[in-house]
C-alpha cells in the first residue's frame, strides 16, 4: 500500500511540476517584448543564440518542425534581417543560416526582460529563505535535464 501512495505522490509532484513550469514560460513570454515576433521565431533566434549557425534541415529537426515550416519562418527572420544565410562550407546544396547582429540584439533584448522580469518577482514574492530553496530547486532542475 505504500509504495503506491509514494508512486500517486510522485505522480501529482510530476504533474504540479510540468504545470507550473508551463505557466512560468507563459509568463516569461508575456514579459518579453512581443514586437513582431512569433513564438516560432523567438524559438530559431534562441536556438541560433545558444548554438551557433545550423541549417534549415537541424533547425527544423531541434524545433520539431517541417523543413518548409522551418524555411518559412527563416524567410520572414530574413527579411527582418535578423538572420543572414552563407553557402555551406562542405555541402553546396545547403546553406547556413546565423544571427545578424541585429538578431542578436533582439535576442538580448528578450532575454533580458525575461530575466528582469523573473528576478523582480523572485525579489518581490520570495522571502531569503525561499530563495534559497528556490537555489536548491533550479540546481535539482538542471539535474533533470541533464542528458
Amino acid at each position: 500500500m505504500r509504495d503506491k501512495e509514494s508512486e500517486k505522490e510522485r505522480e501529482r509532484v510530476a504533474a504540479d511540476l510540468a504545470a507550473t513550469v508551463s505557466q512560468l514560460m507563459r509568463r516569461l513570454r508575456a514579459a518579453s517584448p512581443q514586437g513582431a515576433l512569433t513564438p516560432s521565431q523567438r524559438a530559431v533566434l534562441s536556438r541560433l543564440g545558444t548554438d551557433g549557425p545550423a541549417t534549415t534541415a537541424a533547425l527544423a529537426r531541434a524545433e520539431l518542425v517541417r523543413p518548409q515550416s522551418m524555411r518559412v519562418i527563416l524567410g520572414v527572420l530574413e527579411e527582418m534581417e535578423m538572420v543572414t544565410r552563407a553557402p555551406h562550407p562542405t555541402d553546396g546544396r545547403q546553406v547556413v543560416f546565423s544571427l545578424t547582429a541585429e538578431g542578436e540584439e533582439g535576442l538580448a533584448s528578450v532575454r533580458d526582460s525575461k530575466n528582469n522580469w523573473l528576478a523582480a518577482a523572485i525579489e518581490r514574492r520570495l522571502d531569503p529563505d525561499e530563495q534559497r530553496t528556490l537555489t536548491e530547486a533550479t540546481r535539482l532542475l538542471k539535474r533533470l535535464v541533464e542528458e
